[in-house]
């Protein structure tokens, strides 16, 4: 069965919240376009392009899309992704 655009388009993304993990250890991530968009290397299943991303620099909270995403053959659950930066909800 072929699922139709309209369901697509209603699935729920999903908000990743990385706002407790520790940068450089959890996670990394890279600001290009001054911090507009970004690239991310980090750990999760189940991360999906259009999905969002939040996490913490400093005092500092940002939420990302995921505009895409790759993830790693070894360890399968690692992945690099390209984000680009959206108001929080």
């Amino acid at each position: 069965m072929v699922s139709s655009p309209v369901k697509e388009l209603k699935q729920k993304k999903k908000i990743h919240d990385y706002s407790q993990q520790v940068w450089g250890s959890d996670y990394v991530f890279e600001r290009i376009n001054e911090g507009i968009m970004g690239y991310m290397t980090g750990i999760g299943k189940s991360i999906k392009a259009g999905d969002r991303i939040i996490f913490r620099q400093g005092c500092e909270s940002y939420q990302y899309q995921i505009e895409e995403i790759d993830y790693y053959s070894d360890p399968s659950d690692m992945w690099m992704a390209l984000l680009k930066q959206v108001t929080i909800d």
